[in-house]
């Protein structure tokens, strides 16, 4: 392994840890927000909180969920070819996903500070959105490193088969 597959490794963690608090924080502001409304007094801004930690949830996991391979996919088809296509369609889906997020990170960059600058924040609390989606992008960035990181194995592996 290694310095950068240290280091993007090391990163997938640390946002995989960073996700399990957001989710854990989902979780606690909304028993405490339903346990408040019995008793008429709710959290103001609970609906804002937990929609900006589900959505840091998702975007700290992806990287993670993807260096370990659990996503969810139909591979009915695609395991009736042969070895050698099997691999080389593997190559070029990584490869797509790579150029799509790689695009996404951008614009998500791109959009951040579009809102950044026009100072729009969230309706309840005022919290400012685009922190948000700097720290989304930041995790898009990650998950195409892991993308590169995967095709450049394919690669190799092709190459030594």
């Amino acid at each position: 392994m290694t310095n950068i597959d240290t280091i993007i490794s090391w990163l997938s963690d640390k946002l995989k840890n960073a996700g399990a608090f957001c989710l854990t924080a989902m979780m606690l502001i909304t028993c405490v927000d339903v346990v408040g409304r019995f008793f008429n007094t709710p959290i103001l801004g609970a609906v804002e909180f937990v929609g900006f930690f589900f959505t840091l949830t998702t975007a700290f996991a992806l990287p993670y969920t993807h260096q370990m391979d659990a996503h969810i996919g139909v591979e009915l088809v695609v395991t009736m070819l042969p070895q050698k296509h099997q691999e080389l369609l593997r190559l070029i889906t990584t490869l797509t996903s790579f150029l799509l997020f790689c695009l996404v990170t951008w614009r998500m960059t791109i959009y951040a500070d579009t809102i950044h600058q026009s100072g729009e924040v969230s309706m309840t609390l005022k919290l400012p959105e685009y922190v948000i989606i700097y720290v989304v992008a930041l995790c898009f960035l990650v998950f195409s490193l892991i993308l590169i990181q995967d095709v450049l194995k394919l690669i190799k592996k092709s190459k030594s088969a």
